[in-house]
């Protein structure tokens, strides 16, 4: 995707419950003012859940993308603290599958940060082998930070994974289909950062329950994040 074929700034800002926010190409949230990188679902040893339950074979290096990818977003944007927002692993048995060298990666990465982890439906008790701490939640200057938005309240500033959300969109006559961030004010939703991870269509009725009649999207391009109203996206 282009620039030109966009309707907002290459660097947009989501004001979520007051708090500046910025969505990142890599799939990332970032919080300037608090030096903090958000990501959701990394979904680690979804390949190796797959082989062993005879879903079908997927390639084996699934985790090494994963850690490929979340290194370089620490690499170019030197967080203090890192939240994940849970289903880190695929399942409850992936830390163990983990292979050794990847483990000792992901050591190495949590102890470059204060490091969140944020329980998940998938991993509902994160091992903390791998360093960081463990939480259900997290709040912090007027945001709350879960896997699964919650429906049983009206949120102020929460964030959360868990639906990988995306968005089809017309663009100068092409029809394209990308990761989101989804958000409309009052909360914001990640899109999956795991390389196995599928996704789910914002005008999908799973969101419609989430979300204002009135909500905006920020679609993945490579190099930048392009921002969209929701009456502008497909079905």
């Amino acid at each position: 995707m282009r620039a030109q074929d966009a309707p907002t700034a290459e660097q947009p800002t989501i004001r979520l419950n007051g708090v500046a926010l910025q969505p990142d190409p890599a799939g990332v949230l970032l919080w300037p003012a608090r030096r903090t990188l958000i990501v959701a679902d990394l979904h680690l040893e979804k390949g190796s859940n797959y082989t062993r339950h005879g879903a079908g074979p997927l390639p084996p290096h699934d985790s090494t993308a994963t850690l490929d990818r979340l290194a370089a977003a620490l690499d170019r944007h030197r967080p203090d603290t890192v939240i994940c927002l849970g289903d880190s692993f695929h399942d409850p048995g992936g830390p163990q599958r983990l292979d050794a060298a990847e483990g000792e990666r992901l050591r190495a990465l949590t102890a470059r940060a204060h490091w969140i982890w944020i329980a998940g439906n998938h991993d509902p008790d994160p091992s903390p082998a791998f360093g960081g701490e463990v939480m259900q939640e997290h709040c912090a200057g007027g945001l709350v930070f879960r896997h699964i938005a919650r429906t049983d309240a009206l949120p102020a500033g929460e964030v959360s994974g868990h639906y990988h959300p995306k968005a089809k969109v017309r663009v100068r006559g092409r029809t394209l289909r990308r990761s989101c961030f989804v958000h409309d004010g009052r909360r914001l939703v990640l899109p999956a950062f795991g390389a196995y991870t599928g996704g789910l269509n914002v005008r999908d009725p799973a969101f419609q329950s989430l979300f204002a009649a009135r909500f905006r999207v920020h679609v993945l391009g490579t190099q930048s994040v392009y921002g969209f109203s929701g009456d502008r996206l497909l079905s």
